[in-house]
C-alpha cells in the first residue's frame, strides 16, 4: 500500500462553484494526521461533504470532497495544497519506519498585534476576517474600549506561514488591516509581546457558578438539531453508534448515524486521536436529508479490537457527546453586564477548534449586536481543557439584553453559525 509520487497532495477543483473539489493525500502515516488535515481544511473556510481514507499503519491514502462554506469565498487552492503538504510526513519511500514515533514540533512564536480604531459595530469581526485570510491564527484576544469612543484590540497571534520574524510579513499584515479598515483605523503595530502576554498564560478564573452553568448545560432537542430536520426526527432522535466485532477479523467496526454539522469529521477524528484510537479505514457518506452515515474500522494502539464492553460504552459515549454537543454556548450575567460565553474542547496537543472566534463575531455582526469587550482564555475541567471565548455585549434597541427572548436568539444564532446550520 502506498506508492510514492511527486505530489503528496493533489487537488482537483470542481468544474462549477457548486461541484465539490477533490483533495487527495497519499503519504506516510502518523498519529493524528487525519485530524490535522481536517483542521487545515476548515481554516480555509471549506466544508467536507464526503470522505474516504485508509491506512496500514505505515502509509495512508485519504480522499476528501470539499466545498466552500460560503459561496462567495475565494479559495487559494495552491496555498491549501502547500499547507496540507507541510502537515504530511516526508514522502520518501524509505521513511516508513522513521515516522512511527511522532516528533512534537516546536510551536511557532506568538506575536502581539495592537490595533487602535474608532469603535464601529462589527469591526472586531472585520479584523478577524482579514487575519484569517492572511493565514494568521488568533491565540488570545483582549478588546479594550475607551471612554472617547476608541477601541484597542490586542491580538496574540501565530503565523501559519511562520514568517512573522520578517519585517516584510509584519508590514504586509498591518498594511492589509489599515487598507481594509479605512477611516476607522487609527494605528496598527505588530511585534513580539512583552509581559502582557505572560499574564494571560495558564487557566482562567471563571466564577464557579458560571463554570458550572457553562459545562453542565444540557441541550434541549430543539437546540440539538436544526429546525429543517424536524420532519425527519422520527428516523433518528439522537446520534446512533453500533459497535460490531464480527465484521472484521482484526478491527472493531463503528457504524454511526448523526445529524450533519460542518466540523463533524474534525470532531470525530480529534476524539479518536485523543482517545488513542487508530482508524484503519473510514468512509463518510454524503449528507442525506441532513443526516450523515459513517463507517469506521478501528483498533487500539496495541493493534487489537476493542473487546471490553466498558471501553466500548465509554468510547461511544464520548463520540456521541462530541457529535451532538461539541460546543457550549450560554449567556450569563457578569455583574451589571451581559456576557456571552462559548467553549470548545482543546486537543491534547493544545490546539483548539478552527474559526470559532470568526464564527461568533460573524453571528453577532449579523444580529447587529455590539461587542463591548472580548477575550479568549483557557479553562480546565476534570476531564478536559477548554478554550473559552468571553464577550461582553452592549445593550441595543434591536436586542435589549434584559429580554429572555433576545438572549435566546443570540445563543441560537451563535450556535447554529458554529455548527454550520
Amino acid at each position: 500500500m502506498g506508492i510514492p509520487c511527486d505530489d503528496v497532495v493533489v487537488i482537483k477543483e470542481g468544474n462549477t462553484p457548486s461541484e465539490p473539489s477533490v483533495v487527495t493525500v497519499n503519504c506516510p502515516d502518523k498519529a493524528g494526521l487525519g485530524c490535522d488535515l481536517c483542521r487545515i481544511i476548515l481554516q480555509f473556510g471549506l466544508c467536507i461533504t464526503k470522505g474516504d481514507f485508509s491506512t496500514d499503519g505505515r502509509w495512508c491514502y485519504i480522499v476528501l470532497w470539499v466545498v466552500p462554506h460560503h459561496s462567495s469565498l475565494k479559495v487559494d487552492w495552491e496555498r491549501l495544497k502547500d499547507r496540507l503538504s507541510s502537515a504530511c510526513p516526508p514522502s520518501c519511500f524509505f521513511s516508513f519506519y522513521l515516522n512511527q514515533v511522532s516528533n512534537v514540533p516546536t510551536p511557532p512564536p506568538v506575536y502581539l498585534l495592537k490595533f487602535w480604531c474608532h469603535d464601529q459595530r462589527g469591526s472586531l469581526h472585520d479584523v478577524t476576517k482579514i487575519l484569517c485570510e492572511l493565514e494568521i491564527l488568533i491565540q488570545r484576544v483582549k478588546v479594550m474600549p475607551t471612554p472617547d469612543g476608541r477601541v484597542l484590540d490586542l491580538f496574540f497571534i501565530t503565523d501559519c506561514l511562520d514568517l512573522l520574524h520578517t519585517k516584510q510579513r509584519r508590514d504586509n499584515i498591518c498594511e492589509h488591516l489599515m487598507a481594509a479598515s479605512g477611516e476607522y483605523c487609527i494605528t496598527c503595530e505588530l511585534k513580539l509581546p512583552g509581559p502582557e502576554y505572560e499574564s494571560l498564560q495558564g487557566n482562567s478564573s471563571l466564577p464557579p457558578a458560571i463554570a458550572e452553568e457553562l459545562f453542565s448545560y444540557q441541550l434541549k432537542d430543539e437546540e440539538a438539531y436544526p429546525k429543517a430536520l424536524s420532519s425527519n426526527m422520527g428516523a433518528v432522535k439522537k446520534a446512533s453508534i453500533t459497535v460490531d466485532n464480527s465484521l472484521s477479523p482484526v478491527h472493531t467496526v463503528l457504524q454511526i448515524q448523526c445529524v450533519d454539522q460542518k466540523c463533524l469529521f474534525y470532531d470525530i477524528l480529534r476524539t479518536s486521536k485523543d482517545c488513542n484510537i487508530q482508524i484503519a479505514y473510514g468512509r463518510f457518506s454524503s449528507t442525506k436529508k441532513g443526516f450523515r452515515n459513517l463507517d469506521l474500522f478501528i483498533q487500539q494502539t496495541d493493534g487489537k479490537k476493542i473487546g471490553d464492553p466498558e471501553s466500548q460504552v465509554a468510547l461511544c459515549s464520548r463520540l456521541k457527546e462530541e457529535m451532538v454537543h461539541p460546543l457550549r454556548v450560554i449567556i450569563a450575567n457578569r455583574g451589571p453586564d451581559i456576557e456571552l460565553l462559548v467553549a470548545n474542547p482543546v486537543e491534547l496537543c493544545g490546539k483548539g477548534r478552527p474559526l470559532v472566534f470568526y464564527d461568533v463575531t460573524l453571528a453577532l455582526k449579523k444580529l447587529r449586536v455590539s461587542i463591548f469587550a472580548a477575550e479568549i482564555v483557557r479553562h480546565s475541567t476534570l476531564d478536559c481543557q477548554w478554550e473559552v471565548y468571553r464577550f461582553l455585549l452592549d445593550d441595543s434597541r434591536e436586542f435589549p439584553l434584559a429580554s429572555k427572548q433576545a438572549r435566546g436568539k443570540i445563543v441560537e444564532k451563535v450556535r447554529r453559525t458554529l455548527m454550520g446550520w
